[in-house]
């Protein structure tokens, strides 16, 4: 799984900081999400998933990288549990 940070310019130390915080938060809780979902035997890793997290908005969206079949699987119910509630 990848995040793709969005951030008002460039990010200083205390931005990166929280960045970091926040991906350690969000990686295990969107696992598992996802686990939920999708057989752990068949998708062993979640490596298709990317997410845009939007800090200035406060959330965070499945990316238009992560293929479509997934995302019309989850993309409901992931707004509604951690999109827009992530950080």
């Amino acid at each position: 799984m990848k995040f793709n940070w969005i951030t008002a310019g460039i990010p200083g130390p205390e931005i990166e900081k929280h960045i970091i915080e926040l991906e350690y938060q969000l990686r295990p809780r969107i696992t598992r999400f996802l686990m939920r979902y999708f057989d752990p035997e068949v998708h062993e890793d979640f490596r298709a998933f990317q997410f845009d997290v939007d800090l200035a908005r406060r959330e965070i969206r499945i990316s238009e990288n992560t293929p479509r079949n997934y995302v019309q699987r989850v993309s409901c119910d992931f707004m509604n549990e951690i999109g827009l509630n992530c950080c």
